[in-house]
């Protein structure tokens, strides 16, 4: 009796753990956070899943130099929510992997826009950027504060940095 029961749990925990699911969720304006992206669901056999704006951005809207471009503005409006083109749903997945990158030390407001617009409860939410220098600071916290239900598990600059370091940095937070 003893050996069936162990039997069943250990078939129960394995079964579980195989059928945890990653969803890599990314917003990449220049290309840069769409390679890491990419590279990171590839290394951890992940689903991977891009956030397209409806209005793409140029590089006028992302000069930063400029007070007057797109991202400017919305970086500096709170409450700026640019429109996504095509929905994204991450119920089926048990942990999703924000992937941004950081623009005037926070990410852009379209994470915003997804992380507001899904159902967050009971899934793991790691938060990954790519930065010209400022790092991830607390952007990924910041979104978690609008992931509600969610288990914020950390995050990282991975600017620099293979799959494979990415999907160790992920399992040792799992």
């Amino acid at each position: 009796m003893k050996k069936l029961i162990i039997t069943l749990l250990l078939g129960a925990i394995m079964t579980t753990a195989l059928s945890a699911k990653t969803a890599v969720v990314y917003f990449s304006a220049t290309g840069t956070t769409e390679r890491m992206a990419k590279n990171a669901a590839s290394a951890m056999g992940a689903d991977i899943f891009e956030i397209e704006p409806v209005h793409k951005y140029t590089s006028a809207d992302l000069n930063w130099n400029d007070r007057k471009s797109l991202t400017s503005i919305e970086c500096n409006d709170p409450k700026s929510r640019p429109a996504i083109a095509h929905p994204i749903d991450i119920s089926a997945y048990d942990t999703v992997i924000l992937c941004y990158p950081i623009w005037w030390a926070y990410a852009p407001k379209i994470m915003y826009t997804f992380t507001e617009s899904q159902n967050w409860s009971g899934k793991n939410l790691i938060t990954l950027c790519t930065s010209g220098g400022s790092g991830l600071g607390r952007s990924g916290s910041d979104l978690a504060k609008y992931a509600k239900g969610a288990a914020f598990k950390g995050g990282k600059d991975f600017t620099r940095g293979s799959g494979d370091d990415v999907k160790k940095y992920v399992e040792g937070l799992k």
